[in-house]
């Protein structure tokens, strides 16, 4: 049965981790950090009474947060989440390879059969998945995951058509239509995030560095960039490199380490987040053929310590719009509708996973400030909205939870 939660501790000054503090940013605004309580301890008291506060003002929860979550679930090892369009379905993916569907009226559990076989390693194993802009209509989803071959693993996307009859939800018809060049060595940084431009038109796919740093300053290389593709998966027409041929026709932006984010803003502005290194986490306005510098300019450091130049004016390269350092290691990232929230309208959310924390990010068109951090109590793997504009998290551990936050 869902209940509610009492989460979170009251944030303390010093580490987000063991051994880290409280992140710093390079814009004017520090988070602010409700008092709250973590699972299983007494809770702090809360903040008085709201009854009879103005609608104007955000209502708080039991523990003093503008919100209440309500634990939905839990699963093995999930990694994202999406509310298909027109049903009651809510699809996630467990990055050892396992689909399931539940049912938002019922809560029901279905497991989706006909998912692909997947390389489980590392950070690697079934990723993202979203609703093709024809959903409606054909059933369509695309999906990421990581496959072996020459050279060492791989992301891919493919897509399916989602049939549910009865109790037996399949994907049929399942190809690739994308894959991840070159294939290297490590479990790490493939990223695989996915998401579709406002109109349908383009598939954009991020790529990360697969920890080799360099290629994502090769425009011969598919990694370290995010990519602009047709819905077949083809390089889209227009693509700011196309006239290098191969792989170069395919790359939107460079100089990405690992972007874990994708969304796009009410104006068609897609917006990402990506993971440092030692610090240097970041949420950036994704531009057309633009550099974002890494591994030459980051506003962290490398493991160990080496130097990174910071980001500067007239370096050439695309500094962050908000960035963090010490890490909190963004995994996810949404844009609010406002429909359950109206006072954070338009406003960005990133899952923080070694900082354990649901923070959100004050977007003001191509400007951002960081706003609020709520401690979760647990690695923030992904955050979406659901139809009715409530905020949904997904728990990045065995045994993670399926969280809803709802207005209070």
């Amino acid at each position: 049965m869902a209940r509610p939660l009492n989460l979170a501790a009251a944030l303390a000054s010093a580490a987000l981790l063991a051994g880290c503090s409280a992140p710093a940013t390079q814009t004017p605004s520090a988070p602010v950090a409700p008092t709250t309580s973590a699972p299983g301890t007494t809770p702090v008291p809360a903040t008085p009474s709201t009854a009879g506060t103005p609608a104007s003002e955000p209502r708080l929860g039991p523990d003093g947060r503008p919100f209440v979550v309500t634990e939905v679930a839990d699963f093995a090892e999930p990694w994202a989440m999406a509310f298909l369009p027109g049903t009651d379905w809510l699809a996630i993916t467990e990055r050892s390879g396992t689909m399931h569907l539940r049912d938002q009226a019922s809560g029901r559990l279905l497991e989706v059969a006909g998912v692909p076989d997947v390389v489980d390693a590392g950070q690697g194993g079934l990723g993202d998945i979203v609703p093709g802009p024809t959903y409606g209509s054909d059933a369509t989803v695309y999906l990421s995951w990581i496959e072996r071959g020459d050279g060492g693993t791989g992301a891919v996307v493919g897509r399916a058509r989602l049939l549910v009859e009865g109790d037996a939800p399949r994907l049929d018809g399942l190809e690739v239509i994308w894959r991840q060049t070159p294939k290297t060595s490590d479990n790490g940084h493939f990223s695989h995030r996915l998401a579709f431009s406002p109109d349908g038109q383009y598939l954009f796919v991020s790529s990360g560095d697969r920890q080799k740093m360099e290629p994502a300053q090769d425009l011969g290389s598919g990694l370290g960039k995010i990519m602009r593709l047709t819905p077949d998966g083809a390089p889209a027409p227009g693509n700011p490199f196309a006239d290098r041929g191969a792989p170069s026709d395919e790359i939107w932006s460079f100089g990405h380490r690992n972007p874990l984010g994708l969304a796009f803003d009410a104006e068609g502005r897609l917006w990402s987040s990506e993971m440092g290194a030692q610090g240097g986490d970041e949420v950036n306005l994704i531009e057309e053929g633009a550099n974002y510098g890494w591994p030459r300019a980051s506003n962290g450091s490398h493991y160990g310590g080496g130097d990174i130049p910071d980001h500067v004016e007239g370096d050439g390269f695309t500094a962050p719009k908000v960035w963090w350092t010490p890490s909190i290691s963004p995994g996810s990232l949404m844009i609010h509708s406002g429909e359950q929230f109206p006072q954070w309208a338009g406003d960005a959310f990133v899952g923080a996973l070694s900082g354990q924390a649901l923070i959100r990010v004050d977007l003001d068109g191509e400007d951002a400030t960081q706003g609020d951090l709520w401690e979760m109590g647990q690695r923030i793997r992904a955050v979406t909205e659901a139809p009715d504009g409530s905020i949904w998290l997904l728990e990045d551990a065995p045994g993670g939870r399926l969280l809803q936050l709802t207005a209070p």
